[in-house]
């Protein structure tokens, strides 16, 4: 009998508890069970450990809590922290206001092989239909085609393309060494690929393109895009524009990896400081809260 891999979501979190919330129950209704779930927490407050713990005995897949101190816009750590715990074979990086539907894992595993890496796509909703889903408790991941196109319609839903499913076959692997477009928002990884690129790397300190930056080293080191748009499509959560004050400085990093030959993270996986936070199903302790509007805009 063929065991299936097991595949790790690294779910990204900050101080967004009823988008995380809503990102969990969608997890919980995927056709393909075999995965577990990590929530890579930047420093949220108390309020989504209890949103995870909420989630354990009902989800029906491992899921694990996996938190550091907030220090400021951390991403590329707390996913590195995720990645070094987890247990799959292959990694699928989601944001926690990125609402999956039932068929997401499935689709993933369809797609995953030895020297690719997928990357999906995502259907941006506007505000007040993201303040209605969230506020009525409405479950978008089950919708049909008929909801979305008349979403649509009505400007709640920028486009439709991620809505739908397609065979593109040999058409998934036209782009198979641009970086370009590539997000961490849906991205799926193999474990062994990202040790061999050591992760995401910490330099990239602030809001924008910690992303970008991993795609071009995993490019570079032999490992070539798949494209998971028409396949693994999901429905991210409005929220306000995020903090750019370090993008400058952050493109400038991505230049410079641009231009050079170095496939690994200059602080990387292997670099990050293993002692701090707490790798579990909720962090030991939990910093005070920020004022709600911080908290939105430090997610990616």
């Amino acid at each position: 009998m063929i065991v299936a891999e097991l595949i790790s979501v690294i779910l990204a979190t900050y101080n967004r508890a009823d988008a995380l919330d809503a990102v969990l129950r969608a997890l919980a209704r995927q056709t393909d069970r075999g995965f577990e779930v990590f929530v890579a927490d930047d420093g949220s407050s108390a309020a989504t450990r209890l949103v995870v713990e909420s989630h354990i005995s009902r989800i029906g897949v491992p899921l694990k809590h996996v938190w550091h101190e907030d220090r400021g816009f951390r991403l590329a750590e707390i996913r590195n922290r995720a990645i070094r715990a987890c247990a799959g074979v292959n990694c699928v990086f989601l944001d926690g206001d990125c609402i999956p539907r039932p068929g997401f894992i499935a689709a993933h595993r369809r797609l995953a092989e030895s020297g690719w890496f997928v990357a999906g796509n995502r259907a941006l909703l506007s505000r007040a239909l993201t303040e209605k889903i969230l506020r009525d408790g409405l479950q978008p991941e089950l919708w049909g085609v008929g909801a979305f196109i008349a979403a649509r319609l009505r400007g709640e839903i920028n486009r439709l393309a991620p809505i739908f499913s397609l065979p593109l076959g040999p058409l998934r692997k036209r782009l198979a060494s641009q970086w370009q477009g590539a997000r961490g928002s849906n991205l799926a990884i193999r474990k062994s690929d990202l040790l061999r690129v050591d992760g995401f790397d910490a330099a990239f300190s602030g809001w924008g393109l910690e992303d970008s930056d991993i795609i071009v080293r995993l490019i570079r080191s032999g490992t070539r895009r798949k494209d998971g748009r028409f396949a693994t499509g999901v429905l991210h959560l409005w929220h306000p524009e995020a903090d750019r004050s370090r993008l400058a400085e952050n493109q400038r990093r991505l230049e410079e990896i641009i231009g050079a030959d170095r496939v690994r993270a200059i602080k990387g996986m292997s670099t990050s400081n293993e002692n701090e936070g707490k790798s579990d199903s909720a962090p030991v302790t939990a910093r005070d809260p920020k004022p709600a509007a911080s908290a939105a805009v430090k997610d990616s």
